[in-house]
């Protein structure tokens, strides 16, 4: 049986949407940040903020945006939303993931905290892998819930 069948099945046995559209939010956020520090790594040669996040790069932002967006639209099938509605909403959660990791770093820079915990030895903390899902989620949840509720 093919990996997708299986995830398939797996989504298939659990009762409701919620968990599938909150799974989707996540994943879809957090690869986006994932492939963009992989794009910044790679391609990344001019800085999207330097004094807020001199990591983050423009080629990383439009290489994370653009591909987590194309997979988000991939998983339509997990969720009430189109392929094209999915890949709006893959779009529009990227762009505010990456909001709220800026407005995020801003908060911490402004405080003078460099990292929002130690659970994660080198990742900064809990807090610091879901900044971008502050901004991401509220508006995901409006959406969904005046569209598809």
């Amino acid at each position: 049986i093919p990996i997708w069948m299986l995830i398939r099945m797996a989504l298939n046995a659990i009762d409701g949407m919620l968990v599938r559209e909150i799974a989707f939010l996540i994943f879809v956020v957090e690869l986006s940040d994932v492939l963009q520090y992989v794009f910044g790594k790679l391609f990344g040669k001019h800085p999207i903020s330097p004094n807020l996040s001199p990591s983050k790069t423009i080629e990383g932002f439009i290489g994370g945006v653009f591909s987590a967006s194309l997979v988000g639209a991939c998983l339509w099938w997990i969720t009430p939303f189109s392929f094209i509605q999915a890949g709006l909403i893959s779009l529009m959660i990227t762009l505010l993931g990456f909001l709220g990791g800026l407005v995020m770093s801003a908060i911490k820079r402004d405080k003078g905290v460099k990292d929002w915990g130690k659970l994660i030895d080198g990742h900064g903390g809990v807090l610091d892998r879901l900044d971008s899902v502050c901004f991401a989620a509220p508006i995901f949840f409006h959406i969904v819930r005046y569209y598809w509720v």
